[in-house]
């Protein structure tokens, strides 16, 4: 008994135990949270009403039959709207039309704003002139550079068509309806090259001169040094320029509208650049199905979230980071 008397006594009470007070936030501190929320606040608010509960009521939208005038006969539909789309002949149309479109614009706007970022790259006479002029399409509003590439490829007083009957008087190519889909691709791709050239630009300037001069010491020629060591490098803006170029190129909306005759609501574009914004445009604003446009939309966003994630699991097969994670890095 005693030995268990003097062991409890021995055992420290936790009730004895001081315990420190909780400091408060200094002054200092408390202005420094505020300005913090205060500057924060403005965008904050701005994501909460103008993005989170815009997409929340689209997605509500989409599962009924709203018109945009039965507000207090509404029904509830639940997928028939999404289910739609795989009968709908136009939309089956401009998904097609759309497919075909980002094959021809990906590729051909990030093989040329590569190559045009190569030549640039090179020390070169008037380089910087031509780096800003290759960029000016870029800060061109994109009506007035649709407008300005009608008038160029306009069938009958086209600047175009123009210097093809100095050769063949009695040829006359109809750019904007036989040949839409190109035309398309060309004023896409000439708007966005500057900014392509720039993202290519800088990464070609982390490229380690070292590495290309010990690559021609051991005989590699020009080629091989780009496809060995510039272009493995130059792989991680591959990767961002292929998620942009295939958001961009499914999201196409503004210039196919505007290639139609007049460019407003009741326009329609020419069938071959029938792409499926337009599609989702028409039904909202000609047909005023708000119901079923909602969801064309949300499906081009499932399409779109499922493409990067695929761009992103592969990307650990084809991209090439400096600094490289070894397997079982980090594990214990």
């Amino acid at each position: 008994m005693a030995t268990l008397e003097s062991a409890t006594k021995t055992v420290p009470s936790v009730s004895s135990e001081k315990t420190t007070p909780r400091k408060g936030m200094s002054p200092r501190a408390r202005r420094q949270t505020l300005a913090f929320y205060t500057f924060v606040a403005p965008w904050l608010l701005g994501f909460v009403f103008l993005t989170i509960i815009p997409l929340i009521v689209g997605f509500l939208t989409s599962l009924t039959n709203y018109d945009g005038l039965n507000v207090f006969n509404l029904k509830f539909k639940g997928l028939e709207n999404y289910q739609r789309i795989l009968s709908d002949s136009d939309a089956i149309f401009s998904i097609g039309r759309t497919i075909l479109w980002a094959t021809l614009n990906v590729p051909a706007w990030i093989i040329l704003s590569l190559i045009l970022a190569l030549i640039l790259n090179q020390d070169i006479k008037w380089r910087g002139f031509f780096r800003t002029l290759f960029y000016l399409p870029n800060i061109i509003p994109v009506v007035a550079t649709v407008w300005v590439w009608k008038i160029f490829l306009d069938a009958n007083n086209g600047v175009l068509n123009a210097i093809i009957r100095v050769f063949y008087p009695d040829l006359t190519i109809r750019w904007l309806s036989d040949y839409a889909l190109p035309s398309l691709t060309a004023i896409s791709v000439w708007g966005g090259l500057g900014w392509g050239m720039v993202v290519f630009l800088a990464g070609l300037q982390g490229v380690p001169d070292e590495l290309k001069e010990a690559a021609r010491i051991d005989g590699a020629n020009a080629i091989q040094v780009f496809f060995n060591i510039t272009l493995p490098i130059l792989t991680p803006i591959l990767f961002f320029m292929l998620i942009n170029a295939l958001i961009g190129s499914l999201q196409a909306f503004v210039i196919p509208l505007l290639l139609g005759s007049g460019g407003g609501q009741a326009s329609v574009p020419p069938r071959a650049t029938y792409l499926y914004m337009v599609h989702a445009f028409r039904q909202i604003f000609v047909n005023q199905r708000y119901g079923y446009s909602t969801a064309l939309l949300w499906s081009l966003s499932i399409v779109l979230l499922t493409l990067s994630l695929v761009v992103f699991w592969s990307s650990r097969y084809w991209v090439h980071y400096e600094v490289a994670v070894e397997e079982g890095e980090g594990k214990a």
